[in-house]
């Protein structure tokens, strides 16, 4: 998750992290959203079949927002998975996309901020998620720089700082191997 008008660090964190966290097996569910969502789905793509991404929309399947993701969409359709608790017809509006966020938190098992500014839909989608007891990381950014505050404020309050994915692993991958009782 994270900033639709990502920074370019933003976009290649985006990408090296849903590549690697793909490969080792775990779904990448994101927004479909500009900037780093869409750097994380077409990530996985890339990786071709199977491909290990599900977009959770903010319309209806019929609607692709925002309409520069149409390409991506219909590959996500073909090769992945595209959800929606909208129905067809339903356009997009500002006030879909916390909804939406909260079916992103619940599907997930950790979420990771990659970019984020204080006061954004990613920082919703973490709080649902702690909300959930879902892990959440956060990838740390330059203080001054509006893109990372976010992402700073939630390691403060106690969110995973991440450097790599081998830190979501040890996290995610590692106890759910302990539970095979």
């Amino acid at each position: 998750m994270g900033a639709r008008l990502a920074s370019p660090q933003g976009i290649r964190n985006a990408r090296f992290f849903a590549q690697a966290l793909s490969k080792a097996g775990l779904l990448v569910i994101s927004g479909l959203a500009r900037g780093i969502d869409g750097a994380a789905h077409q990530a996985c793509l890339d990786l071709g079949p199977p491909a290990t991404t599900v977009a959770v929309c903010g319309t209806g399947l019929d609607q692709v927002y925002p309409p520069e993701h149409l390409e991506l969409a219909h590959s996500i359709q073909t090769k992945g998975l595209l959800l929606s608790e909208f129905p067809s017809g339903i356009r997009a509006k500002a006030f879909h996309f916390p909804r939406r966020n909260r079916l992103i938190a619940a599907l997930a098992l950790g979420v990771i901020i990659v970019e984020g500014a204080q006061k954004s839909g990613s920082l919703i989608t973490a709080r649902l998620a702690l909300e959930l007891g879902r892990e959440v990381f956060a990838i740390p950014g330059p203080i001054h720089h509006p893109l990372y505050a976010g992402c700073n404020y939630l390691i403060q309050e106690g969110a995973k700082l991440v450097t790599n994915p081998k830190d979501i692993l040890d996290e995610l991958i590692f106890p759910l191997s302990q539970k095979k009782d």
